[in-house]
């Protein structure tokens, strides 16, 4: 089964679905060009799977296609940023010090 990250703004949240079961999410808040991450969360029956990894680039990956910068403050949600370095570029130069992540090299 397919899993899908869906954006569901009236709940402020995306969610990672196996099939049409809610399997995990990530909540948000967007006020101007910056979309804040304060939470994610998985079904801990689904852990070890991906699914996590999975809900958190299809998260970045809309915020990107939005313009939007994050302010990552879910552990998890940073943990990705500073494994894939490609995604640094989301988090505003002058907020990276705050949440621990280097700037992009140039």
């Amino acid at each position: 089964m397919e899993t899908t990250v869906v954006d569901v703004p009236e709940r402020g949240r995306f969610e990672i679905r196996l099939g049409e079961r809610v399997v995990g999410l990530a909540s948000y808040h967007v006020d101007g060009g910056t979309m804040t991450l304060p939470h994610t969360e998985v079904d801990p029956s689904m852990g070890g799977r991906g699914i996590g990894t999975a809900l958190v680039a299809g998260v970045l990956a809309a915020a990107r296609e939005r313009g939007l910068h994050v302010l990552p403050y879910c552990s998890f949600v940073r943990h990705y940023i500073q494994e894939h370095p490609e995604t640094v570029d989301l988090v505003a130069e002058d907020d990276r010090p705050h949440f621990g992540l280097e700037p992009v090299p140039r």
